[in-house]
């Protein structure tokens, strides 16, 4: 399926937020899927992915994550520099205008003559925490966190004090969690910490964890695992299809896959 990209501006109350739209050419009507980026924002790894979403019959919106905090259209670069912004970024701006941005880009994919109005999240390290926290909106059916930073931690936003391990009772749909076994952002301890939390809340969710390091998902630089990233892109696609083409509404819970 062929694709059509444009950017689009999505008002919030902290101000536009530049995005990224990537559809399906041919006409009809598709589920909506909001996508988080990693701290470098949108880059050429996540609009390939933007792309590869789009193609497989959903609208797909990417927002400047820092559209606050840097110039509409920045990009950060994979290096040293970058990182060392993205990192700053991600706790200067506050948890409220984090969780406004997600409700804004929401509600634009609602508003598209394109969309049906069922909604899933994705997102990719820091965008992997941001759909998480995403998926606290009702209106969200399903959401795949690969690799979600720092929800063990509490550590998001300014203050480095977020609430998304006490909030996760309020996600209704269905989760993804996709993790590497050696990434040593998420160490083991990090990671046992949210699974017994979406126990305990008795979320319905799917936990995957694979041998590979923080990024392999990304198609550029050393770490990237181009057969990893096919498998769990499959088990991601495969949690869309079935949540937001309606083929198993009446499912009452989920099955953890566990550490395979």
């Amino acid at each position: 399926m062929t694709i059509v990209e444009e950017t689009v501006s999505v008002a919030t109350p902290t101000g536009p937020m530049r995005c990224l739209l990537s559809r399906p050419a041919a006409g009809g009507k598709y589920a909506g899927l909001l996508l988080f980026s990693e701290i470098f924002q949108i880059t050429g790894p996540i609009r390939r992915t933007a792309a590869m979403l789009a193609a497989n019959g959903y609208v797909v919106l990417t927002p400047e994550i820092y559209h606050e905090l840097e110039p509409a259209g920045a990009v950060l670069a994979y290096d040293q520099a970058g990182a060392d912004t993205g990192n700053a970024h991600k706790i200067a701006k506050e948890i409220s205008a984090y969780d406004s941005d997600a409700r804004a880009g929401l509600d634009y994919l609602k508003s598209r003559a394109e969309c049906t109005g069922r909604l899933g999240v994705m997102g990719i390290c820091i965008g992997g925490h941001l759909a998480f926290r995403a998926a606290m909106n009702g209106d969200v059916l399903a959401t795949a966190c690969f690799y979600a930073t720092d929800i063990h931690k509490g550590s998001l936003g300014k203050g480095m004090n977020d609430d998304s391990l006490a909030r996760a009772a309020d996600i209704r749909g269905e989760l993804l969690h996709i993790w590497g076994r050696q990434d040593p952002h998420i160490p083991l301890e990090g990671r046992v910490r949210l699974h017994a939390r979406l126990e305990e809340v008795k979320a319905n969710f799917q936990w995957l964890e694979v041998n590979g390091q923080h990024a392999f998902l990304r198609d550029e630089g050393p770490r990237y695992d181009p057969v990893l990233a096919r498998l769990c892109l499959s088990f991601a696609l495969e949690l869309f299809h079935r949540k937001l083409h309606g083929g198993d509404e009446a499912a009452a819970g989920g099955a953890n896959i566990g550490n395979h």
